[in-house]
């Protein structure tokens, strides 16, 4: 059985900076990423208050997550996206290095991007949640 993405912007609905407002998966497998924060290999917080590097990090370890279940980005179906600050300059930023990231396909996909307060980690600025279609 072959899983079929189709991503959606209904005319009727505002336009989008690059994600679909509705994303339809038909059969197949889900992956479920856990919150991917930027922590290197070893644990430790990457970039501590750089929102550049932090992203990179979270980059990279979504790409390994992914491939790990045999996903690329573009078989991502949803994506949540927490950045601690309430400044749009710095929500537009964090999206724009996200689409441009290794995983950039990712985020083409049903997507919401939220200012938090606080992450789970001292001077972590953001943390991204993906959900993958697997094919067979």
């Amino acid at each position: 059985m072959t899983t079929e993405i189709t991503r959606i912007n209904p005319d009727r609905l505002h336009p989008t900076p690059g994600y679909h407002h509705i994303t339809v998966v038909e059969a197949g497998r889900t992956a479920y990423l856990a919150g991917q924060c930027p922590l290197d290999r070893t644990g430790v917080l990457v970039g501590p208050g750089d929102l550049d590097a932090q992203i990179d990090q979270i980059a990279a370890n979504a790409h390994v997550a992914l491939t790990t279940v045999g996903a690329r980005p573009d078989h991502v179906v949803r994506s949540v996206i927490y950045v601690t600050s309430a400044d749009t300059e710095v929500l537009a930023a964090a999206w724009e290095r996200l689409t441009e990231s290794i995983i950039g396909p990712a985020f083409s996909t049903a997507s919401t991007l939220l200012g938090v307060a606080q992450l789970g980690f001292p001077g972590q600025l953001v943390e991204v949640d993906l959900t993958a279609a697997l094919t067979d």
